[in-house]
């Protein structure tokens, strides 16, 4: 494979010959929602331990679409600007009907953003970067690498967990313990907790080449998709370019497929000739999925809380996977490391509260997309067809076309909120902006902010950071004269027009789960 997978060290962990004191954060999975996790909390002061069953990032490169708003989480965790550098740059997608473009889209047409609307990087470099990152925190993050959680049991005020290493099992106790083991959650299999929602029989191929050169000049830096192209005749199939010269192709199989067999090199390769013509190429990886859109009832059990795909899964098309999941890092880190310093654990309900409704919105979308890919019956087929057709001519037709509608903040319906109107509106994530040099997102994310905005009276509150902005195109996307309390996360809990410091003091009470 194209990437070099170096093995983490495996330190036989003090439990093994002793006692360890309680620890306020267990982490279950070390992938790249643990390792967020892992980081957050230590950039707020809060120490955890990070138990994973295997010693290297993940092989292939899975999550591979990464959305300006988890970038700018990822920019407050340490890495942004690293994954940035490194990943393909992309905001124009292009769908097809047949080998004809029926139309093309830009996901970010204005400028006066620090990170564009996607890059495209493996969760392999994610990962990696993750771990070097969570390596700068050494006496606040400690990774236990092949430290398998094979049992828990959860008290009422913390919570035993049993782990296997190659030296034999320990237990240690921890204050909360968080499930970031993915979709299969070992955590929420043990726990017998149902995991409700959608199936979907369909079987899609999903290989990564590499190409020296490439026949598809003009889709470095594009998203491209097909429905029944020439080359996978009744099917649908996508594209992107990864860095190392890596293309992720999909291609639909159908439900009758035979995953084996479709495996087969013998197989493979003739489907991906017929989209790559005499191209050389080098698969680097490939694998067969099904998938599903499921969700957990809730995300908060006691002292167990579930984050990423373990609380949700939704199908891979509208990047919404990966990118909900590092939204859902960014919504509890703060809450938790709170409680942790003393303040109400109800603040803990309001995860539960706002990324439910997060990861429902994400599984609409998905769900939506998919019954457009992949019609269940020939009514259904009928129509996605006449759709592709009008297109072609027909503006309106286009709205109605369902490729993948791509990851988005939620906005947020939350009990935190102080209700009011402003453009950008409570319960809505922050708006990037140019801002004394360089750019807004850096000056207000990570604690709770009160941004005054142009005309507005300059913020000047003791128990808050304060930001003022006059830049013309913060001022355009905020409002003149408004000021905003904003959430650690990024997330606006009130607006406000001349606030008086009870005003403030209200608002922050209620975004801090003490209702006034």
């Amino acid at each position: 494979m194209r990437f070099d997978y170096p093995a983490f060290d495996y330190i036989p962990p003090p439990g093994l010959t002793e006692r360890e004191p309680r620890h306020q954060v267990a982490i279950i999975g070390a992938g790249p929602i643990g390792l967020a996790m892992a980081v957050d909390l230590a950039t707020r002061g809060i120490p955890s331990v990070v138990l994973d069953d295997n010693n290297v990032v993940s092989v292939g490169s899975r999550a591979i679409c990464w959305a300006k708003r988890t970038l700018e989480i990822f920019d407050r965790l340490g890495v942004g600007e690293r994954m940035l550098e490194k990943g393909v740059t992309w905001q124009v997608g292009r769908v097809f009907h047949g080998d004809d473009q029926i139309y093309d889209f830009d996901l970010l047409p204005e400028t006066g953003h620090k990170y564009p609307a996607f890059i495209n990087l493996q969760q392999y470099y994610v990962e990696q970067y993750l771990v070097e990152r969570a390596r700068e925190f050494p006496d606040l993050i400690d990774l236990r690498f092949r430290n398998k959680v094979v049992g828990h049991q959860d008290f009422d005020d913390y919570i035993n967990l049993t782990v296997e290493t190659p030296d034999g099992e320990y237990e240690i106790e921890t204050t909360y313990t968080l499930a970031c083991d993915g979709a299969p959650s070992p955590t929420r299999r043990r726990m017998g907790l149902p995991f409700t929602g959608q199936d979907f029989d369909e079987n899609f191929l999903i290989v990564d080449i590499e190409m020296e050169t490439s026949p598809f000049a003009t889709k470095l830096a594009e998203r491209w998709f097909w429905f029944e192209p020439t080359f996978h005749k009744g099917q649908s199939a996508l594209l992107h370019k990864q860095p190392d010269n890596i293309y992720r192709i999909d291609l639909q199989l159908g439900p009758d497929a035979d995953v084996t067999a479709e495996l087969a090199e013998d197989r493979v390769l003739p489907r991906i000739r017929a989209v790559v013509g005499d191209t050389p190429f080098k698969i680097d990886w490939k694998s067969i999925y099904r998938f599903r859109c499921a969700r957990l009832e809730n995300f908060v059990h006691n002292r167990m809380i579930f984050v990423g795909d373990s609380a949700h899964v939704v199908s891979p098309f509208g990047a919404r996977g990966g990118n909900g999941g590092i939204q859902d890092v960014d919504n509890l880190g703060w809450k938790l490391a709170a409680v942790l310093n003393g303040a109400s654990p109800a603040l803990i309900d309001s995860y539960n509260t706002e990324r439910v409704q997060a990861a429902d919105e994400n599984i609409l979308n998905s769900a939506r997309t998919t019954n457009f890919m992949t019609p269940k019956s020939a009514t259904e087929a009928m129509f996605r067809n006449e759709v592709l057709c009008l297109a072609r001519t027909h503006e309106f037709a286009r709205r109605l076309i369902n490729a993948g509608r791509l990851s988005l903040p939620c906005a947020l319906d939350s009990p935190l909120s102080t209700p009011g109107k402003a453009p950008v509106p409570p319960g809505a994530a922050m708006i990037d902006a140019p801002h004394d040099g360089g750019w807004l997102l850096e000056a207000v994310q990570g604690d709770f902010t009160l941004l005054s905005v142009g005309s507005a009276r300059r913020a000047d509150h003791a128990d808050l950071r304060c930001v003022h902005t006059s830049d013309k195109t913060a001022v355009a996307r905020y409002g003149d004269g408004m000021t905003y309390l904003l959430r650690p996360d990024g997330h606006v809990a009130a607006v406000f027009r001349d606030p008086t410091p009870a005003d403030i003091a209200s608002a922050q009470k209620r975004a801090t789960g003490e209702m006034p």
